[in-house]
């Protein structure tokens, strides 16, 4: 990127809403930090953000309450349930949403690995208030949060289980985790289309399908494959480029090593993910986390009995999967294309030549960590509403119909 664009970027940020202060790194002699901006931190994912009687906004800073977990009604209206049995697997999707009114879009996001649905919760508070008729649709990936799998033959049971019980499907009646790029594009279409079902829309809203990291890829891949027709307006791909992506498979694992397995409540869990600036917003982390871990009911170590909800080595056979031909992907599916990163740095050849060529909106917020939606949320929305208008159809519609109306009655007199 020139320094001319440079500029303009930093300009065009001072122009977006403040954002609530970030939470400032603890320094602990005892445990170590994370490099910012870290490659290997860019393949996992987690956070969240908002404002409500329990979010204990004025809390003093190291008070108890800055680590309190957050609940996701302060975020969304509801939560679906939709099972599907598929390849002998019998699956309950999670996903949460605030339906769209009027003629609003349709927000539909997906997280990045290690995450959940609960890592656009800030952002999407704060695309209601830009756009106030928009709705969001934010899913739990097979694997993570709250959409369980079991095998088709241990079905049965509750259809909306609760997180203890959605925990137990980690070591009971699991079977082989897919989380190939095609099968998660396949269940990102399921979800939207069963929505729409429950939902009872006689039509899909218009979508502007977003994806964080790991999600960027499946958003990208749904895109192109075009299985939700011309519905879907834009996509945006958030903090992920092929090339760098694919560098950071090298250090994934010893990334992972170096994180905690165990947490001895879930305060601290909250409390390491900000320490480590993980997420840079405490709270984002009061959101987010606690769909990230869950307490094991007999666990082996009862000083610690709470651990990751998603084992992120176990995904390791698919990395490469996920982000091979992303950067064509993005440049040749239809629609409008929005790549919002934390950094110039991130981008590879193949972007470039693109952004140069004007096939795509960049965004950067060099003030940001990898989890951009979660440290910049009203900056995120911002962007992302403004993308949607952009795009938007019926808008351009109607300014056409004017242009045609005026230039009409210019040609009658």
């Amino acid at each position: 990127m020139s320094e001319l664009q440079k500029s303009f970027a930093k300009a065009k940020l001072a122009s977006f809403p403040q954002e609530a202060p970030m939470s400032e790194p603890i320094a602990s002699a005892s445990e170590p930090q994370e490099e910012e901006g870290s490659s290997a931190s860019s393949l996992s994912s987690t956070g969240t953000l908002v404002p409500s009687p329990t979010r204990h906004l004025f809390a003093r800073k190291g008070s108890r309450q800055s680590s309190d977990s957050l609940s996701w009604t302060d975020f969304f209206s509801q939560e679906l349930f939709l099972p599907e049995d598929v390849d002998g697997s019998h699956i309950i999707h999670h996903a949460y949403l605030t339906p769209p009114s009027e003629s609003g879009p349709l927000f539909v996001m997906h997280h990045g690995a290690g995450s959940s649905g609960l890592s656009f919760a800030t952002c999407a508070e704060e695309i209601r208030k830009a756009l106030p008729k928009a709705g969001i649709l934010s899913i739990d990936a097979r694997g993570h949060g709250r959409t369980t799998i079991t095998s088709s033959a241990n079905e049965g049971g509750d259809q909306n289980p609760s997180l203890a019980e959605a925990a137990q499907y980690e070591t009971e009646g699991q079977t082989e985790l897919d989380l190939k790029l095609s099968t998660l594009s396949r269940d990102l279409v399921f979800v939207v289309r069963q929505t729409q079902q429950k939902m009872s829309w006689e039509t899909l809203p218009d979508i502007v399908l977003v994806g964080h990291s790991l999600g960027g890829a499946v958003i990208t891949d749904t895109a192109k494959k075009g299985e939700l027709g011309p519905k879907v307006l834009a996509y945006a791909v958030l903090d992920v480029v092929e090339g760098s992506a694919m560098d950071a498979l090298q250090s994934m694992e010893k990334y992972l090593s170096t994180r905690p397995t165990r947490f001895p409540s879930l305060s601290s869990g909250i409390e390491w993910h900000t320490r480590s600036r993980t997420i840079r917003n405490t709270m984002s982390a009061r959101a987010s986390v606690p769909s990230l871990l869950y307490k094991e009911s007999d666990s082996a170590d009862n000083n610690r009995p709470w651990v990751w909800r998603t084992n992120l080595s176990a995904t390791k056979p698919f990395w490469e999967d996920w982000f091979i031909g992303l950067s064509k992907k993005f440049l040749e599916a239809r629609g409008g294309k929005l790549l919002l990163l934390a950094g110039t740095d991130r981008l590879d050849k193949e972007l470039m030549i693109g952004q140069m060529q004007g096939k795509y909106q960049l965004q950067v917020f060099p003030e940001a960590g990898h989890f951009v939606q979660e440290d910049q949320p009203a900056k995120t929305a911002q962007v992302l509403v403004d993308f949607y208008r952009r795009n938007d159809r019926s808008a351009l519609a109607s300014a056409a119909m004017k242009q045609a109306g005026v230039l009409k009655t210019n040609h009658s007199k």
